[in-house]
């Protein structure tokens, strides 16, 4: 982090310095990382309270802290009304001492992953900063920010969301150049209430846009295209020639490690190969290399970037076992996500199988949405569909079976698949494994993994 000073951080937060005004170089939210030089943030949590430890903070040798609350300290501090706001006003305060691009990500599925496909593409001609892992809300954004330097030269931060105003209030301190959503599915439609109100809230990005920003649509999402004619200025990539200004031709999914595709940018082509699978991979890729089209990257430099990328932890994460080839995708699902991974192993050769559970934050329509799932696995021709359970994932199943999937299982606890593995799964199958993050399906991955 670039130093500042507590005389710019009382301004940037609107708050009242108490104590002599020193330099920072770091920002902390947890006394258990922070160090020396940094300013702490005393944040009220659902859970903890960051006043409790500011007693420690001189043994851990911080600079200085920010405050809600009037406290006796040897550390001057800054008072503000609400330190998580304070925390988001500084962050926009020092996201604007550097003149850079900033690539905004938001979408109901694959941001993450496109996330970080652009920062590969990006790095590819840039220090690029990125998001760490999925740090995308009040809090991540903003320390993303913080990691900031003056050797920066590009920055990608991802956006979360779950209900209205979250966009708009991350935009305010990214103030991205370019802004990109993925889709817009019904995550989270338990809150936002209908594919409207989710696009609606996606939307909210464009608020912060930086004066001739960019937006870089997909395509092939079809609440998106919606938007053509009101963002006539919109780049739009996908599979459609004429509509897509970006689009994918010659695509051949060779593995669950190898997929072959021309990008096509302006009618310039890039012919590539992603360490990956999938059709929503094609996607993400080339929103990558959109990015990286409109930050002046060559076709030579779009193609060392994109084909330098490895899929992260729990997304996607291929496994080889001596019994099973494992697709660990159990990150976080919803209904897109889900069909994603299905359609990914859909082409290849040998017994497929899929090891499902809930899909949360869905609303009233979640049965209904999870029977669509089990009906998609069995119309891709999924060998195996296993569901594991409350009644949303029996949903699941029967959608499968009534679809016409050749076996079927529910499970209403996973200790009962693990009494089953053996007559469900055959040696050599290719194992997709995805639920929600609160269903744990990791531990399935492990379980299967050792044997």
């Amino acid at each position: 982090m670039k130093s500042i000073t507590l005389k710019e951080v009382e301004k940037a937060c609107g708050g009242r310095l108490i104590g002599a005004d020193r330099a920072i170089s770091g920002v902390s939210t947890d006394t258990r990382t922070v160090g020396e030089g940094d300013l702490f943030f005393a944040i009220k949590g659902e859970r903890f309270d960051g006043h409790n430890f500011i007693g420690s903070l001189p043994e851990k040798k911080a600079e200085a802290f920010v405050s809600q609350e009037e406290v006796e300290s040897d550390l001057p501090y800054v008072l503000v009304d609400d330190t998580l706001k304070a925390l988001g006003d500084l962050a926009a305060y020092y996201r604007g001492l550097f003149d850079i691009p900033v690539v905004g990500i938001t979408g109901s599925v694959g941001k993450t992953t496109t996330k970080d496909m652009i920062a590969s593409v990006l790095s590819a001609k840039f220090n690029t900063v990125k998001t760490d892992k999925n740090f995308n809300n009040h809090i991540g954004l903003p320390m993303t920010v913080f990691k900031t330097e003056e050797t920066t030269e590009a920055l990608v931060l991802e956006m979360g969301m779950n209900h209205f105003g979250e966009i708009s209030y991350l935009g305010k301190i990214a103030k991205p150049d370019i802004a990109v959503i993925t889709n817009s599915g019904v995550s989270h439609i338990e809150y936002l209430g209908s594919r409207e109100g989710i696009l609606k809230a996606k939307c909210e990005i464009f608020e912060s846009l930086k004066p001739n920003g960019k937006k870089v649509l997909n395509g092939d999402c079809d609440m998106l295209n919606t938007l053509r004619e009101a963002h006539p200025d919109a780049l739009f990539y996908g599979f459609d020639p004429k509509k897509d200004l970006v689009f994918a031709e010659d695509i051949e999914y060779l593995s669950l490690e190898k997929t072959k595709f021309t990008a096509v940018i302006e009618g310039e082509k890039i012919p590539v190969e992603l360490k990956t699978s999938g059709r929503h991979m094609v996607l993400n890729a080339l929103a990558a290399m959109t990015c990286g089209k409109l930050l002046g990257l060559s076709p030579q430099e779009i193609k060392k970037g994109i084909e330098g990328f490895v899929s992260p932890d729990k997304r996607m994460n291929i496994i080889h076992t001596e019994k099973y080839t494992l697709i660990d995708d159990t990150y976080n699902a919803n209904p897109q996500s889900v069909k994603a991974g299905i359609s990914a192993i859909a082409p290849l050769e040998g017994r497929k199988a899929v090891i499902l559970g809930e899909m949360l934050e869905l609303g009233e329509g979640s049965p209904d949405y999870h029977r669509e799932v089990g009906e998609y696995a069995a119309k891709e021709g999924i060998d195996t569909v296993v569901g594991i359970g409350n009644e949303n994932v029996l949903k699941l199943t029967l959608g499968a079976s009534f679809g016409g999937a050749k076996k079927v299982f529910y499970y209403e606890t996973k200790e009962e698949f693990y009494n089953n593995i053996k007559k469900i799964l055959k040696r050599n199958d290719t194992v997709l494994i995805k639920a929600s993050r609160g269903a744990r399906f990791e531990e399935i991955t492990e379980k299967l993994r050792k044997m």
